[in-house]
Order: structure tokens, then sequence, then C-alpha cells
């Protein structure tokens, strides 16, 4: 039966605006720590229904970020049960192939999955995520001289291909995971938020 997903995602890393891995260049840092977190708004996989639900991974990434080797620990919001935890996650870790494998490819090393309460109130490029006592993030867009957003398109890297990417900053970034190495704090880093849809 495939699946067909529809939301919004964000992005937070340690890079500075404008994050250089959407373009295909290396890290800022050499290095990034980012979560990136989707909400869906709506979806089935396979018949299960997942809207309303999320999924947010905290990653580390050792260089560039098409080179993949990503280390992350993935987490589930707590509302979800066993079958669509099952269902996300055949999507996430690529078994059920479509846009979203090609994402998947890029995972090195998942060094947990674990259920916890997720915030996700994000719109047009400006919100809250926080991911149970790991990450928290706070966002505000950049706006242009029209009024709207600023955003990119046609970008080499992108978590959701075809569509437009709020370019903002994250006035609060904390993020911590032992297992990753990754203990930030950081104000006004990058911060990316977008709308997307997967069909397979």
């Amino acid at each position: 039966m495939g699946y067909q997903l529809e939301g919004r995602l964000l992005e937070v890393c340690d890079c500075r605006v404008l994050c250089p891995c959407w373009i295909g260049e290396d890290p800022d840092g050499k290095t990034c720590k980012t979560v990136v977190a989707w909400h869906f708004d709506k979806g089935t996989i396979d018949g299960v229904d997942v809207s309303g639900h999320t999924i947010a991974l905290v990653a580390f990434l050792p260089g560039n970020i098409l080179a993949g080797n990503w280390r992350v620990a993935v987490y589930l919001d707590q509302a979800v049960t066993p079958a669509q935890e099952e269902a996300i996650l055949g999507v996430y870790t690529g078994k059920k192939g479509g846009p979203v494998a090609d994402l998947a490819k890029l995972v090195g090393e998942v060094v947990s999955v674990e259920k916890v309460p997720i915030q996700f109130d994000v719109k047009g490029g400006k919100g809250t995520l926080r991911v149970g006592d790991v990450s928290y993030a706070e966002l505000e867009p950049y706006i242009g001289p029209s009024g709207k957003a600023t955003t990119l398109a046609d970008t080499v890297f992108s978590t959701v291909p075809g569509a437009p990417v709020f370019v903002g900053r994250a006035p609060v970034y904390r993020s911590k995971n032992a297992k990753l190495g990754i203990d930030i704090d950081l104000t006004n880093h990058n911060a990316l938020q977008s709308v997307f849809r997967f069909d397979a």
C-alpha cells in the first residue's frame, strides 16, 4: 500500500545562519549537531493512520552532510501506538522505499529509539520544538522586503524535496545526548522550516 505523508519539518543545528549543508558545503564547524523533526499533519503508512504524530532525529554529522555516516538518536512522540511506531520506523529506516529512503541511506548508526513527549508548534518559519528533555528550540524566520518569509529553493540537499524552505534562526537551541557527544546551548544559530509531502 505504501505511504502518503504530509506535514511540516523543522531543522535546527549548530551551524551559523545560513546552514551550508543545504547547498552541499561542509558544516561551519566541520561537524554538525542537529535536531530534525517531521510532524505528520495527515498521513497513512500501509493503511496505518499516523496523523498528528511526530518523529525527531537528534544527530551528529561527522563531516559533509552528503557523505553520510550520521549517528542518530530517534525519538517518537509518546502517543504513538505499537502499530504506528512500527509503520513510522519502517519508513524512516528506508525499508518502505520512496523519498525518505534516500535520507535513511545517510544514517550510519542509530544509537537509540525512544518515545518521549514532543511539542511541535511550528508554522511559517516561527514556533517552538521540544523533544522530551533532550532538545529544545525556538525559531523565527527572516523576513524579506515584501513582508514574506525568506525561502530557499532547488537546494542540492533537502529532506523535503521540491518544497521551499523558510530561512530562520533559533534564538534558543539546546540539545544534549551523551551517546552522540552532544551538549550544546546556543543562541541565534541556524533554523530551517518547511512543509513536505512524501508518496511511495
